[in-house]
């Protein structure tokens, strides 16, 4: 399926090939989960953009969970300053980072820029290359999917450390340390899952 029918199917564009919800690329709201909200954006070459539309949709369909994808944003062109600065943006909104890793990968000079900048906001991050590839080794210091199966269990290992994000809120302890638990909690839930 084309990465515009996926799309349509979801409801982020119409046939008309319009933005049919511009708010779910563009705003503050993701899917809450356990009080808190979540929103994953996801990182890719153009060259993977059926793929990622795809992977957006069974998070969407599947889990519930909400995607930024940059390529049903009409925000997405002008100076390479203003897109850093946008992308910064809506990364903001996002909870973490879902890298999608292919050979054209290599060409890209934002998907690595997008990695270091979740790197810096202590995001929970993965990598998804399909099929049986193997990230490149630098990637595999996280979690890596392969298949739709692999999907379910990051979006699980999501929901739940959102989860330990909001318990340890609501007994007081600050943002940065239930970000930094919360994160540590989806990496090792995630990789167990995995049998990385």
């Amino acid at each position: 399926m084309e990465e515009r029918a996926i799309l349509q199917r979801i409801g982020l564009i119409s046939k008309q090939g319009y933005c049919a919800h511009a708010a779910a690329v563009r705003s503050t709201s993701g899917t809450k989960h356990g009080g808190a909200t979540l929103k994953i954006f996801l990182s890719h070459q153009k060259a993977d953009s059926e793929l990622t539309a795809r992977i957006a949709a069974r998070l969407k369909i599947n889990h519930g969970l909400d995607c930024y994808l940059d390529s049903i944003d009409p925000y997405v062109s002008g100076s390479v300053e203003r897109l850093a600065d946008h992308i910064r943006s809506e990364m903001g909104k996002c909870t973490q980072l879902l890298a999608v890793v292919s050979p054209s990968t290599a060409n890209s000079q934002w998907v690595p820029w997008e990695i270091g900048m979740a790197t810096e906001k202590d995001f929970p991050l993965a990598t998804f290359s399909g099929g049986n590839a193997l990230p490149p080794e630098f990637l595999r210091k996280w979690p890596y999917l392969r298949t739709d199966a692999d999907l379910d269990k990051y979006a699980a290992a999501t929901k739940s450390a959102r989860q330990t994000f909001t318990r340890k809120r609501n007994i007081g302890i600050n943002e940065t340390a239930s970000t930094h638990d919360a994160t540590r909690e989806f990496f090792t839930t995630l990789r167990a899952s995995l049998g990385q």
